[in-house]
């Protein structure tokens, strides 16, 4: 078993947005910036996951990665700083169709089998 970091966004759309909006932005935008990262080795696996059971508001879904260590964090981060610059789009696209007073980050550290 190896030490990881396993940081946690949860995020919640606005009233008005697409009821394709978490594809959209999936599709568009977190899933080639996480693949990425898993390619680079930056993180070993992610997820991006919607309520089965609305325990939260409707329509709050979750980003998730693990990585590593604290500097695996730290690359994520800046990778994600880069995309932006590179495609200012992207952040227009996402802050349209989020609502950030919902926003919450989690960071746990746990003990991971990863291949």
């Amino acid at each position: 078993m190896e030490k990881s970091v396993h940081p946690r966004a949860a995020y919640k759309l606005k009233a008005d947005a697409p009821d394709d909006a978490i594809e959209t932005l999936s599709k568009n935008m977190i899933v080639p910036l996480l693949e990425k990262l898993l390619a680079d080795g930056t993180s070993h696996e992610y997820e991006i996951d919607t309520l089965a059971i609305h325990t939260e508001a409707p329509g709050t879904f979750y980003i998730f990665y693990l990585a590593a260590n604290a500097e695996g964090i730290d690359k994520a981060q800046a990778a994600v700083r880069e995309a932006v610059k590179a495609n200012p789009l992207h952040g227009s696209a996402f802050d349209s169709m989020t609502d950030y007073t919902g926003h919450r980050d989690f960071l746990a550290r746990t003990n991971a089998t990863y291949k």
